[in-house]
């Protein structure tokens, strides 16, 4: 974990730093790390000479050693070295992150959105269209954003070449881009907002032109999704617009009303390919391949080539490629049962890829990912167990990969969006047991759709009823009262989410643990009791027969009583409880007070066959007057304490 945070945090400066201050950082690290490496390099030749006696009696830990017996050689467990490697690590993802930063931020085409100049531009479309629900300046209603690469772009008479992503806002005429296509545009650039992964936002004035179309692998799918969308609008309602986006993530033919809904109770991540989707998508194939006795690495090897077709199918994007890695971690974390190779997986995924995308650090989605995956990783698991056996397992993950990936997403999706969801954990516990088989039968219809599509339709009309229902639950809990609650922003609305989201889990493990409750109550109580009965210690007077501060006898059993004081010399002992051998109650003559100076003591006594004079003595409970609670007690005499016995 450490490893990865740094990662993160080199990476993020990377892209927030300006160049000398990135490079005094870097420099810094990489000098640390060079330390590190020579001390470890040394202290491993100093380990190379120890005998295998030494290495017997050493206790393992960091930085001791462990005895290989099939090579003969010491091994040292080093965390200096893997600081080390985590340093030079984190040089290298901030390096990366300066040359991305100084790509979208330095030359000409950044001079030219600084300006907001209008262009001719030139793109490459690196996504599929995505439909904005607010109206632009222009004032149209229908606007779609599109990620591309700009390619070229042309203004004050000069060409200039570039290679840096953007985004496209445009009207209706950019409903239909595919991935792949080179196309034309008119506009103006922007600036776009600050820790956003893009150079600029290109607004267009005019229809795209296309230059180039995809090419076959790219072609292939997205005519795929395309018929889906089409064979789905057949249902009509929700389900025409719902099923293409839990399926392939074609959110064009949505309903607005169902959108805003979806919204209100945290379940907008249905409507894209998320690591949810990948690992409902990876477990099945797995399932079928170890049910056809397939060896292990074959049923592997066959799972994997299934997801990488289904990441094909929905557009190999980014955030696709992201989530089928997080969807892959959070199924290996589930079935092994095994927490720490979950966290060790996640955090090597963390690392790979910002190395290989230090942009993604100031990601919001990619923050929302990683912590989605790991609330499954770490608590995911451990609900599951909590939950009563009776339950069925299935039942059981559907109840826990919902509550643990809202519990860690919901400090960031405050800052994102400064509100509560009240029924958000309800809502997606509800839709759990729904997505499934919309997820798997629309995948299958929409790989039978090109072969066979009387199956397709066949598949679909049960995924479309599936996928109205999940719309049904959405549209219930948002229309419920105090749907959405204001929650305060920034900082410290994060951090009292945070505090919420424990809070909350730990109710859950209450709620699930009732005779473990009922015994730390007794517990809590015993001790509460057994601190407040033994206190102050001041209140044992100091006996003929015992050593300061104890007292003079002890009453058998375990019995409890009180003692009064009935005049010079007498006391009376009344019994709070009646054990065998216990304490009886009477009135004696006290043969063995004695005057310690100005007042009488209170004389306990106590015998098996009854309290009588000449009995054996009990204990001296305190002086007549003294002690922090007098209170006043039956037949005129003072109340001093009970004690036990």
């Amino acid at each position: 974990m450490p490893p990865a945070l740094l990662v993160w945090g080199t990476a993020v400066a990377g892209n927030w730093l300006n160049p000398a201050e990135l490079a005094l950082l870097c420099g810094g690290m990489a000098a640390a790390a060079a330390m590190l490496l020579v001390v470890t390099g040394r202290s491993h030749v100093g380990h190379s000479h120890v005998g295998r006696r030494t290495v017997g009696r050493a206790r393992p830990g960091r930085g001791t050693l462990r005895y290989d017996p099939r090579h003969g050689a010491v091994a040292p467990r080093s965390f200096r070295a893997t600081l080390a490697v985590a340093l030079l690590l984190s040089v290298a993802a901030g390096a990366h992150a300066a040359v991305e930063s100084s790509r979208r931020h330095d030359g000409a085409i950044a001079e030219a959105v600084a300006a907001r100049a209008a262009v001719v531009a030139e793109v490459e479309v690196a996504g599929a269209p995505r439909r904005l629900r607010t109206p632009g300046a222009s004032g149209l209603a229908d606007r779609w954003a599109v990620p591309v690469t700009l390619k070229a772009v042309t203004f004050d008479g000069r060409r200039i070449a570039g290679d840096a992503r953007f985004v496209v806002m445009g009207g209706a005429a950019w409903k239909h881009p595919v991935p792949g296509q080179q196309l034309r545009t008119t506009g103006r650039l922007r600036a776009a907002a600050p820790g956003e992964p893009d150079a600029g936002i290109l607004s267009a004035s005019s229809a795209p032109t296309v230059l180039r179309g995809p090419g076959v692998w790219q072609q292939a799918p997205g005519g795929l999704r395309r018929s889906f969308t089409a064979a789905a609008a057949r249902f009509g309602g929700d389900a025409g617009g719902l099923l293409p986006g839990m399926v392939t993530g074609d959110t064009s033919a949505l309903n607005a009303e169902l959108e805003d809904a979806m919204k209100t109770v945290g379940m907008t991540h249905l409507t894209a390919v998320s690591g949810a989707n990948c690992s409902l998508i990876l477990g099945t194939l797995l399932l079928m391949a170890r049910t056809l006795r397939l060896p292990r690495v074959a049923a592997a090897a066959a799972s994997l080539a299934g997801l990488g077709l289904f990441v094909l199918m929905v557009g190999p994007d980014p955030s696709v490629l992201r989530a089928a890695l997080m969807g892959g971690i959070g199924l290996a974390s589930m079935a092994s049962g095994r927490a720490g190779r979950g966290l060790s997986l996640l955090c090597v995924a963390v690392i790979g890829l910002l190395l290989v995308e230090p942009v993604l650090a100031t990601s919001f989605g990619f923050v929302l990912s990683v912590l989605a995956t790991l609330g499954i990783v770490i608590t995911g698991r451990r609900i599951m167990d909590w939950i009563p056996a009776p339950v069925p397992r299935w039942a059981a993950g559907g109840v826990a990969v919902p509550l643990s990936a809202q519990l860690f997403c919901g400090p960031v999706i405050v800052l994102l969006q400064p509100q509560f969801g009240a029924y958000a954990l309800p809502a997606n516990v509800a839709a759990a047991a729904l997505v499934a088989p919309v997820t798997l039968l629309g995948t299958a219809a929409a790989a039978l759709l090109p072969v066979v599509p009387a199956a397709a339709e066949l598949l679909m009309t049960p995924a479309a009823a599936f996928a109205r229902a999940v719309a049904g639950t959405a549209r219930f809990f948002a229309a419920l009262p105090g749907a959405v609650l204001p929650w305060p922003e920034g900082g410290f609305g994060a951090a009292t989410m945070g505090i919420f989201s424990a809070t909350v889990l730990g109710m859950v493990w209450l709620a699930l643990h009732p005779a473990a409750v009922v015994r730390s109550s007794l517990a809590a109580h015993a001790w509460t009791v057994a601190v407040l009965e033994g206190w102050p210690p001041a209140m044992r007077a100091r006996g003929p027969s015992d050593g300061p501060g104890r007292p003079s006898g002890r009453l058998p059993g375990r019995a409890r009583g009180t003692a009064w004081s009935t005049g010079p010399g007498m006391g009376r002992l009344e019994s709070a409880n009646q054990l065998p051998g216990g304490i009886t109650s009477g009135c004696c003559p006290d043969p063995t007070a004695q005057d310690l100076g100005d007042e009488e003591h209170h004389l306990a006594r106590c015998d098996t066959c009854g309290c009588r004079p000449g009995g054996r003595a009990g204990g001296l409970l305190g002086r007549a007057g003294h002690g922090p609670y007098p209170r006043a007690g039956p037949r005129g005499g003072t109340r001093r304490r009970s004690h036990p016995a």
